[in-house]
């Protein structure tokens, strides 16, 4: 059944290798939970203690908001194939934007994708593994490419034109600090 882990082992860094999708876990004191499924091979274990991963433009930005204010971050991964297994690891997130000084690094660990938006560089404090025996099997079968290709045909000045008009606050009215962070100005 579960166990706990102060440091991701060997075996659950390969583990999180081979997954196709997680899924992020944020909130504010006072804001509704967040809970979004990542793919596109966007995330990076750098060591025991820490992954990064690239957050690509979409049509919210929860995730930014909830860490500038609760720096607090859940990641999943199901195992939908082989053994069963539900994986958490907890921790304590950083959103990075285009501008800041670790940007430039830390976006050279991951194939370019279209609509980068910021990179989340989290240290974990705590992980968890349960059974995951309800989990049903599913069959990996490829990657959607819409976002990809719907981030190309907006194009740099369009995705940034998009941040202004669609993601600079939550559901909550929480502020993404997108624009500030960016050095974009407002149309």
């Amino acid at each position: 059944m579960g166990k706990k882990y102060s440091e991701i082992p060997d075996k659950l860094i390969e583990f999180i290798k081979a997954q196709k999708i997680f899924f992020i876990g944020t909130a504010t004191t006072d804001s509704r939970v967040s809970v979004s499924p990542k793919g596109m091979d966007s995330l990076k274990v750098l060591d025991n203690n820490r992954v990064v991963w690239l957050n690509v433009t979409g049509s919210g930005n929860e995730t930014a908001a909830h860490v500038q204010e609760n720096p607090r971050m859940t990641i999943m991964f199901c195992a939908f194939e082989g053994n069963p297994m539900i994986l958490r690891l907890y921790g304590t997130a950083k959103v990075i934007h285009q501008n800041d000084p670790e940007w430039k690094d830390l976006f050279s660990l991951f194939e370019p994708l279209p609509g980068a938006r910021q990179i989340f560089d989290v240290s974990i404090d705590l992980l968890q593994t349960s059974c995951g025996m309800a989990i049903p099997y599913y069959d990996y079968v490829s990657e959607r490419e819409q976002l990809n290709k719907w981030a190309e045909k907006k194009g740099e000045d369009g995705i940034k034109q998009y941040w202004i008009d669609k993601n600079q606050e939550t559901i909550d009215g929480k502020p993404t600090n997108i624009v500030s962070m960016n050095n974009l100005i407002q149309a």
